[in-house]
């Protein structure tokens, strides 16, 4: 971490850190202790426990979350975890507490805040309404939304009809819609042809296959 301080890096970004808790956080600390100045960003699937994330409270700046299902039931099918979506609103909701609904800017770079990630799936496998209307209803409408476009079926979508395809632009459309129906008006949205060009290029030719 203080070596990417010195290299001019914006952030320390943890990606799905939770099961390295212990050691993220006693790392943390000794870099702080050492002169670490950067914002710590907490970069999830969602599916994490409250009590693991009140140990990050006053420690993480920035929490990124994804919000995959509005549903316990296609988390259950599609990602192999119980309880998805009374899980990840517990989750987010310690996020939502810690940090609050304002992105806090130096400069052009975020340094403080919450942005939840939200991918559109086919067949409404995300149940989207119900997801933006817990962060409307039981958080709040000015928290930031980054809504994704990008789903592309790959290593055993095949296996599953409802996702073995990219999404419609009337799914898209629909998606676009729920976000005035529900005031939630800070954030990002992809642009619908997304899917095809956010995907690695996995290639034996490619060493970076981004």
């Amino acid at each position: 971490m203080l070596e990417l301080q010195n290299r001019n890096c914006h952030n320390i970004g943890l990606v799905s850190p939770t099961h390295f808790s212990a050691q993220i956080l006693k790392s943390i600390y000794l870099a702080v202790q050492n002169g670490l100045r950067l914002p710590i960003i907490y970069n999830t699937n969602g599916y994490d426990s409250v009590e693991m994330l009140k140990l990050y409270n006053d420690v993480t700046d920035i929490y990124l979350p994804d919000f995959k299902y509005g549903n316990n039931e296609y988390g259950k099918q599609l990602s192999k975890v119980d309880n998805y979506f009374e899980q990840a609103k517990l989750a987010v909701k310690e996020m939502y507490e810690q940090v609050g609904d304002e992105l806090v800017y130096q400069g052009d770079i975020v340094v403080r805040g919450l942005i939840i990630r939200h991918l559109v799936l086919p067949n409404d496998l995300s149940e989207s309404e119900k997801v933006f209307a817990f962060i409307a209803k039981e958080l709040s409408p000015d928290i930031h939304i980054s809504v994704m476009s990008q789903y592309f079926p790959s290593n055993k979508a095949e296996k599953e009809i409802l996702i073995n395809r990219t999404i419609r632009a009337s799914e898209y459309e629909r998606v676009l819609d729920l976000l005035e129906k529900y005031n939630l008006k800070n954030g990002w949205t992809q642009e619908f042809e997304s899917e095809k060009f956010y995907r690695p290029k996995f290639r034996k030719d490619r060493v970076n296959p981004f």
